[in-house]
């Protein structure tokens, strides 16, 4: 069993690599419409204090048979929107919308199962950067799993 352990060298190194993911968000998303970003979704999570829908790409990760999102590095604006809502739609790259509640998972088996699959299911490199900083993701990152109202769940995502 791993212990969790937060490094303030992860914290840097997360914020930076998503610093340039929101630089190159535009060209992401064009990948995201060819259906090439693997298992990232589109989330549409409604603002706490605005009330706007606000849209963000990430990973959506399977394990159990259940939909998880997370963010590796603690809060963000997205995950504050997410738990303060408890609901979000999903975006599916071919046009598919699914609603869905969500909720966030505490330490225990549930999350580190789903932070598991992060190293698992994401493309390189993300599989392998997820995976060195597992001490520290399975310490303060924050994750969320994700119930279809509708019942789906097993269908394929992205580019799977």
């Amino acid at each position: 069993r791993i212990e969790p352990r937060a490094s303030a060298a992860w914290t840097v190194t997360w914020r930076a690599l998503y610093a340039f993911l929101r630089l190159i968000n535009p060209f992401l998303r064009g990948a995201w419409a060819l259906g090439t970003l693997g298992i990232t979704v589109d989330l549409v999570v409604e603002g706490r204090r605005t009330g706007r829908r606000r849209s963000v790409l990430v990973g959506l990760l399977r394990a159990d048979g259940r939909w998880y999102v997370g963010h590796p590095n603690g809060e963000a604006g997205w995950t504050r929107n997410l738990e303060a809502t408890g609901r979000a739609e999903v975006r599916l790259w071919r046009g598919q919308r699914i609603k869905v509640r969500a909720q966030r998972l505490p330490p225990g088996d549930e999350r580190a199962a789903a932070i598991a699959a992060t190293w698992r299911q994401q493309p390189f490199p993300g599989n392998v950067i997820y995976r060195l900083a597992r001490r520290h993701v399975l310490a303060v990152g924050v994750y969320f799993r994700l119930t279809p109202e509708n019942g789906l769940g097993d269908e394929p995502v992205g580019g799977v």
